[in-house]
């Protein structure tokens, strides 16, 4: 999980940015915390999706084959 200090810090760029701009080394610091936030809520995603079981009204078990790929996968690991 991304840290409180590191989320306060993309929402201070992200504002400097609109008012001000930001130097090369700012842009790139910001860039790199995007990145680091988007690959968390990904994962985290990811995460919940390994738990997910979809049934039908009729209760018979239809979670698409891709997931139930990456379940079996997590169970391995």
């Amino acid at each position: 999980m991304i840290s409180n200090e590191k989320l306060n810090r993309i929402n201070e760029l992200s504002h400097k940015s609109k008012e001000q701009g930001l130097t090369q080394q700012e842009k790139e610091e910001q860039q790199k915390l995007r990145q680091e936030y988007l690959n968390n809520v990904r994962k985290s995603f990811k995460n919940q999706l390994k738990g997910m079981t979809v049934v039908d009204p009729e209760g018979n078990d239809v979670t698409p084959e891709k997931l139930k790929q990456m379940q079996e996968n997590e169970k391995k690991h």
